[in-house]
This record gives structure tokens, sequence and C-alpha cells, in this order.
């Protein structure tokens, strides 16, 4: 009988063991190795990329498309987007948007947070002779496009470096913190679209990386902690802001002096081009603390 139960509970054991050591069917995969592109689903879409690559796309209505970029097929679901038509998954985010008979397309690496396009691919287009005739999304009947903020239509493409211009506001100090805002203005002529964190950098008098200051994503603001972010357009000359949050104390057991920059350097989500801005400040903790993209200049402390 005790033979019996031993074998039991070892068969038990095995068994669980097994079980557990399945992988979780909703853990984040990376994108997938190259694989050929599924069966077709509807008309396959060419765009022609700076780099002279072709990226083809399938849309199945207005919820899905499969990107196929080097031979590597990433199925796509459609998302909420500020501007034009969205779609992420399998690690990229494919962005698009029509105006004046061309469609343009932006692919982009997603972000550690699944959900934002943190560095540019691929940006692509193709010439439409109707608008109308795009295999995007279609419009939901009975409801007509609203104009963004300014009267600009939402059909704004991610903001480019060259587009934007970097400037510091206001701040606020505080037990050896200090907290400042900045502005990114649209200057360029297009409207463009702003969603999730700029990537902010530092360097020193010399123009040398100060790389023992590490920036880190911090949601919502200083004064409004936790808020995800959000889709912003920009109409031409409008702006959008961000804070940057840091520590003036130096640890005097690990740190005796705290390292001097001089220049900020900031990147839009979606982009490779940065702007710069002079900003001397010596950040101590080895670490800055960056809030997301917002519309408002002074957003409403929590109550």
């Amino acid at each position: 009988m005790s033979h019996r139960l031993t074998a039991f509970v070892a068969i038990a054991a095995l068994t669980g063991a097994a079980a557990c050591s399945q992988p979780a069917s909703d853990q984040p995969t990376a994108p997938a190795e190259p694989q050929p592109a599924p069966a077709s689903t509807g008309p396959s879409v060419g765009y022609a990329c700076e780099s002279g690559a072709t990226l083809q796309v399938q849309y199945a209505g207005s919820d899905a498309a499969t990107v196929t970029y080097k031979n590597q097929a990433y199925a796509l679901r459609s998302v909420q987007a500020a501007s034009g038509a969205r779609y992420i998954g399998a690690g990229v985010e494919w962005w698009t948007a029509t105006r004046d008979g061309q469609e343009s397309g932006t692919l982009s690496r997603l972000g550690p947070d699944g959900a934002t396009g943190v560095a540019v691919l691929e940006r692509c287009s193709r010439p439409i002779a109707d608008a109308s005739m795009t295999p995007g999304p279609m419009p939901v009947p009975g409801q007509t496009p609203m104009p963004a903020p300014g009267g600009v239509l939402p059909a704004a493409l991610p903001c480019k470096g060259p587009q934007l211009k970097l400037a510091a506001g206001d701040g606020d100090a505080g037990a050896g913190n200090r907290v400042r805002n900045f502005s990114l203005q649209n200057i360029g002529t297009q409207a463009c679209s702003l969603t999730g964190y700029p990537t902010v950098t530092l360097q020193d008098a010399r123009g040398r990386p100060v790389a023992s200051v590490r920036a880190e994503q911090s949601p919502g603001s200083y004064f409004r902690q936790g808020q995800a972010p959000a889709p912003i357009e920009l109409a031409p000359q409008a702006k959008a802001y961000f804070e940057m949050a840091w520590n003036v104390v130096p640890d005097e057991t690990m740190q005796k002096t705290c390292p001097e920059a001089a220049t900020l350097k900031v990147t839009a989500p979606s982009d490779t081009a940065s702007v710069s801005l002079p900003f001397v400040f010596s950040p101590c903790g080895g670490r800055i603390r960056v809030s997301p993209i917002r519309a408002d200049a002074d957003p409403a402390p929590a109550t």
C-alpha cells in the first residue's frame, strides 16, 4: 500500500511540474523570424520606402492589417490614433495618413510597453488618385471626421525632429527635488502628431554623452501621477509639453559630486532625429524622470 501511495505522489509531482513548465500563452513575444506572407485575404498594397525597399500591406476591413517587410509578415490590429490609421502587433507599429493625393506610412518598432512606436524602421508612401479608394479603415456610416483643435483635419503623421522646436518652460523646486517643463513646438507647415514619451539624452560641455545618468519614463507628471500617454495632434505653431524631474542632493556614501550636463537632446516618439537645447544642470542619483508628452502646459494637480 505504501509503495502505491509513493508512486502516485511521484507521478502527480511530475505531472504538476510539466504543467507548470508550459509557457504562458499571454506573454509578449519578440517579432517572429522571417516567414512567407500568409495567404491573401484582400488586395495587397505596395508602398515605396525611403530606403529603397518596398513594403506590402493587406488590409482586412478596418480592424486588421498584415504588413510584409523584408520577407517577414506582421499581423497587426487596429488601435486608436490621434489621426490617420494606426495598427500594432508583433513588435511593430504601422501608422498611415492621407493628404493631397498621397498616402504616407511609418513603420516603427514598439517600445517596452508594447503599444508605442519608439524607433522608425521605414517611412513609405504611395500616390492615390482618389482618397476614397484607400484600402485602409473606412469611415463609420453616419459619422463625419471632426477637425482637430486649430481646424486641422485629423490626418497627421508622427512628428519628425526637423518639424519640432524644443524650449524650456517654468519649473519648481523643493526638498532637493527639481522639476522643469519643456515644450515641443510644431514649426512645420503641416500638422503632425505625438504619442508617448520623448527620448531624452544628456551631453556635457564638450558634447560628450553623460552616460552616468539614465532617463526613466514616469507615467503622468510631477503633480499628477499615473496618467498614461495620450495621442496629441499639433497644428502648425502649436505646442505639446513634457516634464523632466531630478534630484540635486549627492549621496555622500556613493556620490560626492553630481555630473554636469550642458545640453538636452530630445527625440520625439516614432522618430530618430533629435532636437537640442542648451540646458545646464547637475542631476544626482544617476537618473532623471521624464513624463509622457501632453497637450496642456500646466496639468491640474490630482485631488
